[in-house]
């Protein structure tokens, strides 16, 4: 099975898992789309914005030596998009809605992006 296609299936688990969140995109860390469950037009250009903000996430923790990165979470008036690193060369984005339970976000956008990583080690 080609690798979008298991990226696709770890983000449907976090769906079945999670049902506040209402979209994902896994790109890689140039911003190029792997898998997207998010309409196409918002996809590619969600793909750039996540690799850039994955980037500067990674930075700022290294310049103030906070770390590994683990998450970036930001909080809209109509809910969350919470990024992740998902090993060395792939970003998981996900969204949910203004009511989401932040802890179940956090906790399995987490173990989906360890099982996007998983399945990226595989492929290569």
């Amino acid at each position: 099975m080609e690798l979008r296609q298991e990226v696709l299936e770890e983000m449907a688990l976090l769906r079945e898992r999670t049902p506040d969140v209402s979209g994902s995109v896994a790109c890689t860390v140039d911003g190029l789309p792997i898998a997207c469950d998010l309409p196409e037009n918002v996809g590619d250009q969600a793909a750039a914005l996540s690799a850039a903000l994955l980037a500067m996430s990674r930075r700022m923790l290294a310049m103030t030596g906070q770390g590994a990165l683990e998450e970036t979470l930001i909080s809209g008036a109509a809910g969350f998009v919470a990024f992740y690193a998902a090993g060395p060369t792939i970003v998981l984005t996900v969204l949910a809605g203004p009511g989401a339970n932040v802890g179940l976000l956090r906790l399995e956008g987490r173990k989906t992006a360890a099982g996007v990583a998983a399945v990226a080690a595989r492929k290569q």
